[in-house]
């Protein structure tokens, strides 16, 4: 009718919602205004008909969550047959007369004696309220329980193989939104199968109530015999209970068919078979036995023989099809391998291309640290990670590989392994259930601890229980946790090892990302044919020294300018960083407006400058290993001297000298920094606070 209104009139109508909401209006209409007894037939047989749906489409499901719509379906239903128990009610009280439905479940089913009619009630009332809602309530709290706490390991190994490349991002989430909704479908039963109990217990109260009210309406009022109006009242209310328990206890039935389904292949039907004749032998022995009993004198023996009989016979054929099958199935698996061995040629054996692959970044844990890396045991390291990827991104310009976190047998149960394309570059032993603390140099009560080695910086510290945390950081450690340990060390690496992680696809990305704003510039750059080698040459040099590439128009702009003059990457470098200068030395002046630094003494400076060897490739530097041995032991004390004072070590040189001497010294101090005269802008002062010379005068 809906569908006819809505072709007919052009109306815009939700028909299942529609449906849904006049349905549960004309629930409460039944619950409140009298029905004629013919309606009331058709809205038990309804209510009959809807719970045998319900059932066959338990028994057919396979798996809980395919039928989620379920609790609230319950819901629905125990209101329906409460509102059809009242209307009901109030026909039998008034009239003594209920309709065809329940006076044949009266008369019919329990042939017209209310004693018979009261006895199958109470133990259709016992079989549903005591045995079977009382085990599906107990399944359904059972169910979500384990449900809630199996969660975080399952959502481990979603992580796990997500991490592994084992999956993609979209099945990830979408195996996430499946363990999400199974939560909620047992948590809903949970709740919703105290429904199926309540409704037996209002069963069994409006049963007496309608015996009671009508004995006493039936000789008081309708001036009937008691024995008359006994009989009367307690068939027709032995066949409301009757009808109203049967669907009751189906719906119950179905319930506890649903929620002690696990996830299976094959429907209820087939799954019976396949697990009840799996083991042939048991099921022969009990057709013997039961064929047996039917050879005792006294007992009957036509239906235990031919039960016997028909049971063995079964298992016979079932078993008969099944070699059959496993027979056909075994020609099709073999008929594939065929095809598959036809399928390869002599060009190669088959694909292993994808096993080849090697992942940018990766950290190997051993078992004992994966408590870090698990959210449902509140790890924060993979919280970490993507923060530390966010912030290197916003502070470098330069997106991080994912971190592929893996577990490795081979590592010490607190150990973990840093890889940077499959090759080590930083490993540490942590000590769960400790805390690292670390001297920040004046320290005057030491606490007792087992002493270590700070991984990211090589700090002296050691490692304490997690009950002293208040006590070291009252004695002026400072104290951090095995996940700020994991977590600060990935962060050195990363910066250490930034240059390696920008690969050529990485700056094609960050090129096609500036085209966007920028349409001219990168046209101008292909113009310019300046190949993607020489610009990701250019910006590892940047991220090697530190030096964000965030402001990557001003980069680009500069390579085209100087395209035209050079194609060396290192000279390029240099005027990039002219160009950056601002952004480079700013973060680095002092509160007085200075930048403070070491200087190079003159005759150093020439030494080195006269040792720059010009060659067709490149420039580089040749210094007398003498030579450069005193000159790396002055870099030693005078950085040492600044840091004494406060200060973070810059060495300024030459323009000429800059990247040669950043190259000398990299090897014994690789963060050290190294400025040019020239990225020192007109109003930039800078603050001389030692020099580096060929003999110490100290």
């Amino acid at each position: 009718m809906l569908e006819i209104l809505k072709k007919k009139y052009n109306i815009d109508i939700d028909i299942e919602n529609t449906t849904m909401v006049i349905g549960m209006i004309g629930i409460l209409v039944v619950m409140i205004i009298p029905m004629p007894t013919f309606v009331m037939d058709i809205l038990l047989s309804i209510s009959i008909t809807l719970s045998v749906i319900v059932l066959i489409t338990c028994m057919y499901v396979l798996k809980p969550t395919e039928f989620f719509i379920f609790p609230s379906l319950l819901l629905v239903m125990t209101l329906f047959r409460l509102s059809l128990n009242v209307a009901t009610t109030r026909l039998i009280l008034l009239y003594a007369d209920a309709g065809q439905v329940i006076r044949a479940f009266g008369d019919f089913v329990i042939g017209g004696n209310y004693i018979v009619g009261l006895i199958i009630f109470i133990i259709l009332v016992a079989i549903n309220f005591i045995v079977i809602t009382k085990g599906a309530t107990r399944i359904a709290e059972v169910a979500a329980r384990f449900t809630l706490d199996g969660m975080p390991g399952r959502q481990m190994a979603i992580d796990a193989d997500l991490n592994a490349g084992l999956i993609d991002e979209p099945t990830a989430r979408r195996r996430r939104k499946e363990i999400a909704k199974e939560s909620e479908f047992h948590g809903a039963m949970d709740g919703a199968s105290k429904f199926v109990r309540g409704d037996a217990v209002a069963g069994i109260v409006i049963t007496f109530i309608n015996i009671i009210g009508g004995f006493i309406i039936g000789v008081f009022q309708q001036d009937m015999s008691a024995g008359t109006a006994a009989q009367t009242y307690t068939i027709l209310t032995v066949g409301d209970g009757l009808v109203s328990q049967i669907p009751s206890l189906i719906i119950a039935t179905a319930t506890g068919l649903l929620v002690s389904r696990a996830g299976s292949d094959d429907s209820m039907g087939i799954e019976f078979k396949k697990q009840l004749f799996t083991n042939t032998k048991a099921v022969y022995m009990g057709a013997g036995v039961i064929f047996a009993f039917g050879l005792i004198p006294g007992l009957p023996h036509l239906p235990f023989l031919s039960l016997g009989i028909l049971l063995a016979g079964s298992v016979y054929m079932v078993t008969r099809e099944t070699p059959e099958k496993e027979e056909e199935k075994a020609e099709e698996i073999a008929a594939e391998e065929a095809a598959q061995r036809e399928a390869i040629t002599d060009d190669g054996p088959e694909a292993v291309e994808h096993l080849l692959s090697v992942d940018p970044m990766e950290l190997e844990v051993g078992y004992g640290i994966i408590p870090l890396v698990d959210k449902g045991q509140d790890g924060e390291l993979l919280d970490r990670i993507r923060s530390i990827r966010r912030q290197f991104a916003i502070e470098m310009g330069m997106v991080i590989p994912p971190i592929h976190i893996r577990d490795n047998l081979k590592l010490k149960p607190s150990e973990y392994r840093v890889n940077i394309k499959n090759s080590e570059v930083g490993r540490y032993e942590l000590m769960m259930n400790h805390l690292l603390a670390m001297d920040p140099g004046d320290i005057s009560n030491k606490l007792e601890g087992i002493e270590t080695k700070e991984p990211a910086f090589d700090l002296p510290a050691i490692w304490i229980p997690s009950n002293q945390r208040e006590e070291a950081k009252f004695a002026g450690y400072t104290v951090v946790d095995n996940s700020s340990v994991m977590a600060t060390h990935i962060t050195s690496i990363i910066r250490m090892h930034a240059d390696e992680l920008l690969g050529r696809q990485d700056v094609q990305h960050l090129l096609d990302n500036l085209g966007k704003s920028y349409p001219k510039v990168i046209d101008d750059l292909d113009t310019k044919v300046l190949p993607l080698g020489i610009i990701q040459k250019v910006l590892q040099n940047l991220v090697k020294e530190g030096v964000s590439i965030r402001n990557l128009l001003t980069i680009v702009e500069t390579l085209i300018d100087f395209a035209g003059m050079t194609r060396d990457p290192e000279l390029l470098s240099e005027y990039v960083r002219q160009k950056l200068a601002r952004s480079i030395v700013t973060p680095h002046l002092s509160e007085d407006g200075t930048l403070p630094v070491v200087t190079l003494a003159q005759d150093v400076e020439e030494i080195l400058v006269n040792s720059i060897q010009h060659t067709e490739h490149g420039s580089y530097l040749s210094v007398d290993p003498t030579v450069a041995n005193a000159i790396m032991e002055s870099v030693g004390r005078e950085t040492e001297n600044v840091m004494a004072m406060g200060f973070q070590p810059i060495i300024l040189c030459s323009p000429a000298l800059r990247r040669h001497f950043r190259k000398m010294v990299e090897q014994f101090a690789p963060s050290l920094m190294v400025f040019s005269q020239a990225e020192l802008l007109n109003n930039m002062r800078f603050k001389s606070l030692g020099k580096v010379r060929l003999k110490y005068e100290g």
